[in-house]
């Protein structure tokens, strides 16, 4: 099958709801990018003012979501990939990434944010012997997620999972933990499944975070390392563990220097 972008994928406008800031598009802001309203950007430089690191975590976590993808594609060998909780379109999108890996690589991406939607045709760009399919779906939902991307995704074969900044939307962290099984269960042995997400180790960060979900905004909840470790239970964590996102394989450490470390962590694991 082949990718057809030609055709844009109507979104009312009524459904996207710029009187209150939205996470993807703040995160879009703080990453350079331009979907984007004056809301998220009056929320974001808010954020920015109380805890600057902010910026250095947005960018922390897009250079590691971009490495875990490279490490499964290129050293894992998955051809394709599950991207829940996609966000609005950047660079080194999850189908680019793994497709200068594998041209032949497929990618599913899932998102319930109408603006995501409408800008689905950015992200349903592949190479031609590749492909790329949009899903509109809610996390809450993990099997309906898994039976959609079977449509597109040969589920008896390893299919490397992505959640990157999508669980602390979750209200407990119980449901986040079954979310993650869930959605696993759904996939072959031999899959695998790259999370990072905001730790709650900084009080500066805490004290950002904790003003911006009473904005009015759907909250994100920063969580322990324990309980980000807690999301791989049951899978085989693939070395260094779960480390602050920096420190996950980065790509040039100085000569006897560690890379430093942000309020995000992260870690890949397979499925045995």
């Amino acid at each position: 099958m082949t990718d057809d972008a030609s055709t844009p994928r109507p979104v009312p406008v009524s459904k996207i709801d710029t009187s209150v800031p939205h996470s993807a598009r703040i995160w879009n802001y703080w990453l350079g990018g331009s979907d984007n309203y004056e809301v998220d950007r009056i929320a974001g430089d808010q954020y920015r003012e109380a805890f600057p690191g902010i910026v250095d975590i947005a960018r922390a976590s897009r250079q590691f979501l971009v490495r875990s993808i490279r490490y499964m594609a290129r050293d894992a060998g998955v051809w394709q990939f599950l991207d829940v909780g996609t966000g609005l379109p950047t660079v080194d999108n999850t189908h680019q990434v793994a497709q200068r890996v594998n041209p032949e690589a497929r990618i599913v991406y899932v998102d319930n944010d109408p603006l995501v939607l409408m800008h689905a045709n950015a992200l349903l760009t592949s190479t031609p012997n590749g492909h790329t399919e949009y899903v509109e779906a809610d996390l809450h939902d993990p099997e309906r997620i898994v039976a959609a991307a079977g449509e597109d995704l040969d589920l008896e074969q390893p299919v490397g999972l992505i959640l990157s900044g999508i669980l602390g939307h979750i209200e407990t962290y119980p449901e986040a933990r079954s979310l993650v099984r869930r959605l696993m269960d759904g996939l072959a042995p031999g899959s695998y499944v790259s999370i990072n997400e905001g730790t709650d180790i900084d009080a500066t960060y805490c004290e950002a975070q904790a003003a911006y979900n009473a904005s009015g905004a759907i909250p994100y909840r920063l969580r322990t390392m324990d309980e980000i470790t807690g999301y791989f239970d049951g899978l085989e964590l693939v070395d260094p563990g779960v480390v602050s996102v920096p420190r996950w394989r980065p790509d040039f450490a100085s000569a006897g220097q560690k890379p430093g470390e942000v309020g995000q962590a992260g870690g890949v694991a397979r499925k045995p």
